[in-house]
């Protein structure tokens, strides 16, 4: 294996685990046939669905758990008494050099958790943050927008942090070299948010030499693909990320009921099949699956817990992308290249 990336599973973690989770392992492997997998979990469930998706026995191997971290528990608790659960275990693996990344489908806040402690925080980094993918309406262009809710408050520093990590990440993912990255506020005017929202403004702006600080951007930018990243504490994040979600399951249940409406309206739609299913295929969620939390000692995804085998495939993918491409040794370097200190910023 010396010569293969290999990829650890939390093979217990989500609503559909472990048949969600081998059966999108499969696609990841028909893809990406030089990597391995460790699968953590009920071995023999796993061994019957890795024979069930015809999942090639020199692709895999298992590590038998029999503990499994709760979606309600508590992040306290799951690191206190989950240490022989299969996310523990994964994530484990990691940091012994065993596996290059982790993946998991379980709860949000243990993962998160025992992410941090067992991988530890990288050097430079006050706090990490859960960052993730979202589709805009410019062709082609995605925006990457953290934090997503690991960091309900955040000072200025961790601001600063967030948008040079996005912005390692954007360029990784897409291969866009200058992502343009913005800092999410109450309008687009420099006077306005808090003080720690224009003290990070200020860092960024001294500098875009290393760092390309669009400005402040409002909600409706994110959709708008206003710019490449989008950098907010943990708290506006989640709400802003809710609201989308929201949002976009409104308009396709009012789109559902009105297009059954009437005859009219069902042949009408026929009519516009092929671009309803172009957009259908831009804004499947499924394609945007995989957080990744930002700033560890470590790569660890975070994959929906309800997604399916197709979600499941394109959380590992963002795995594979993100170890090929030595997402932490670029973010440490990236961190030491931006000069700042608190002493320096000028308040306003």
């Amino acid at each position: 294996m010396a010569d293969r990336l290999v990829i650890s599973i939390d093979a217990m973690g989500g609503d559909n685990a472990p048949e969600s989770v081998i059966a999108g392992v499969k696609l990841a492997h028909e893809k990406y046939p030089n990597v391995f997998f460790l699968l953590y979990g009920d071995e023999s469930r796993i061994e019957a669905l890795a024979e069930q998706n015809n999942l090639d026995k020199q692709a895999y191997r298992v590590y038998h758990t029999t503990q499994v971290i709760k979606a309600d528990e508590k992040p306290s608790s799951a690191v206190r008494y989950g240490r022989e659960s299969s996310m523990w275990k994964a994530i484990y693996a990691v940091r012994t050099g065993e596996a290059s990344a982790v993946v998991s489908g379980g709860n949000t806040g243990a993962l998160m958790a025992m992410s941090k402690i067992c991988l530890g925080t990288m050097a430079g980094v006050d706090r990490p943050a859960i960052a993730a993918v979202m589709p805009t309406a410019k062709h082609g262009q995605d925006v990457v927008a953290l934090d997503l809710g690991a960091n309900a408050e955040c000072n200025a520093t961790n601001l600063v942090e967030f948008a040079i990590m996005g912005s390692v990440f954007y360029r990784i993912i897409y291969g866009e070299q200058n992502p343009s990255v913005g800092l999410l506020n109450i309008g687009s005017e420099e006077s306005k948010g808090r003080e720690e929202i224009r003290e990070a403004a200020h860092i960024l702006r001294e500098n875009k030499d290393k760092v390309n600080y669009h400005g402040f951007v409002e909600g409706f930018d994110i959709g708008a693909g206003t710019t490449h990243v989008v950098v907010s504490d943990g708290f506006s994040g989640n709400v802003a990320l809710k609201a989308i979600e929201g949002t976009a399951r409104m308009v396709k249940k009012l789109f559902t009921h009105y297009s059954q409406k009437s005859i009219l309206a069902y042949i009408g739609m026929l009519f516009f099949l092929p671009t309803l299913l172009r957009l259908k295929k831009r804004v499947d969620p499924r394609r945007y699956n995989g957080a990744m939390f930002l700033g560890l000692n470590g790569i660890s995804v975070k994959s929906h817990g309800g997604s399916d085998d197709v979600g499941y495939f394109y959380a590992v993918e963002t795995a594979i992308n993100l170890a090929q491409n030595d997402l932490c040794d670029k973010i440490r370097v990236n961190l030491e290249d931006v000069i700042f200190s608190p002493e320096d910023i000028f308040k306003y």
